[in-house]
């Protein structure tokens, strides 16, 4: 690797780190560097799922104070994460590389809407949570199970999908949930990481290079973060997604 481009992976890797422990969508900064710099598209997936592996664990550690009390609840979601997360990083090896290209802006687009409508969809679904807790409790377990088919085939933006699931589904507030989604996030691409190490090609120098910055980014992101009132994480969210979509779209 040249300077240029260890300082341009270096930059990236910081601000996916950040971005990812916030909201989601650090991939969006990652993948584009690496393609820019040559890596073939599956190549630049593998390494950025790889390199991004510790700052999911930087980001779930730095967000340890809301994870209290959720223990069964992120071991039973993260079983339904590890389980989405193998079928994902399996399908990126036999899939064409845009086979989800065509959906993905609409799925950021749903979350928007839901995580836009969080406190309203919460209150209703409040009213109902005892008599629907089963169903309700299938239907997180399946959304969870797949956005983590999506998150170990490409990841930009799981992080939204999963703060729009479970932002209307559980009863707290969105910083708890955040925390919740950076360990089940970080699952995914832990296991999907696992994975391509053992079958892929994995650029090592860039994946360790963001390896190592997304670490100090999710920990910025951690500490800054869990200081925003949740309409400002919530406009955070929106306006992040909002440039996702734009960016899906535009590629």
């Amino acid at each position: 690797m040249q300077a240029g481009e260890v300082l341009a992976v270096a930059a990236a890797g910081l601000g996916a780190g950040a971005i990812n422990t916030l909201v989601g969508s650090g991939t969006l900064i990652t993948f584009p560097v690496l393609l820019a710099f040559g890596y073939a598209p599956v190549t630049a997936n593998v390494s950025n799922t790889i390199g991004l592996v510790p700052g999911s664990v930087s980001g779930a550690f730095g967000y340890r104070r809301e994870l209290s009390g959720q223990r069964g609840r992120a071991l039973r979601l993260g079983t339904c994460s590890v389980l989405g997360g193998i079928t994902g990083a399996v399908l990126l090896l036999v899939l064409p590389a845009g086979a989800f290209k065509a959906i993905v802006p609409g799925f950021i687009a749903v979350a928007l809407v839901l995580t836009v409508g969080q406190p309203w969809l919460a209150r209703g679904l409040e009213r109902h949570r005892v008599r629907l807790h089963r169903r309700v409790a299938l239907l997180v377990a399946l959304a969870v199970y797949v956005a983590g088919i999506y998150g170990g085939y490409f990841g930009a933006a799981q992080g939204i999908l999963l703060l729009a699931i479970l932002g209307v589904t559980l009863p707290q507030d969105l910083q708890r949930t955040n925390a919740l989604k950076n360990v089940l996030a970080g699952l995914v691409n832990g296991v999907a990481g696992l994975y391509f190490m053992l079958v892929a090609h994995v650029a090592w120098g860039p994946a360790g290079v963001i390896a190592a910055t997304s670490v100090l980014g999710a920990q910025a992101g951690a500490r800054y973060g869990r200081r925003l009132p949740p309409p400002a994480l919530r406009a955070v969210i929106v306006a992040v997604g909002v440039f996702a979509i734009v960016r899906l779209l535009t590629e």
